[in-house]
């Protein structure tokens, strides 16, 4: 997904970040700069969702224009890799989970 930000806002005449978050604790939202920085600049490792209410609302804009998907970027699964990881996960033994407590399992 590519995070567009930046250019939502400047469509609404938002043009600085400390201009942004100013407007996103006007509604309660309160970012420190250093994630405000983040969200401005780059893509966001994460955001909450009630964060992207608030942002969308702040923006009056839909979701779709912050997050634009990008499909040619999602790894297709090739045929050739594919077999051998199944063929090797058809071979690998049998994995008994264990108690951790120090407790041993009762008898079978």
């Amino acid at each position: 997904m590519k995070w567009n930000l930046r250019l939502t806002a400047a469509n609404r005449g938002i043009w600085k970040a400390s201009q942004l978050q100013r407007m996103l604790a006007e509604h309660g939202l309160k970012i420190s700069a250093g994630k405000m920085s983040s969200l401005w600049s780059g893509e966001p490792a994460s955001i909450k969702l009630d964060d992207l209410n608030v942002i969308c609302t702040v923006l009056n804009c839909g979701v779709e224009e912050l997050l634009i998907p990008e499909p040619d970027k999602v790894r297709k699964p090739d045929d050739q890799q594919a077999a051998p990881a199944a063929a090797a996960a058809s071979n690998a033994p049998m994995v008994t989970p264990r108690q951790r407590d120090g407790r041993s399992l009762p008898p079978e």
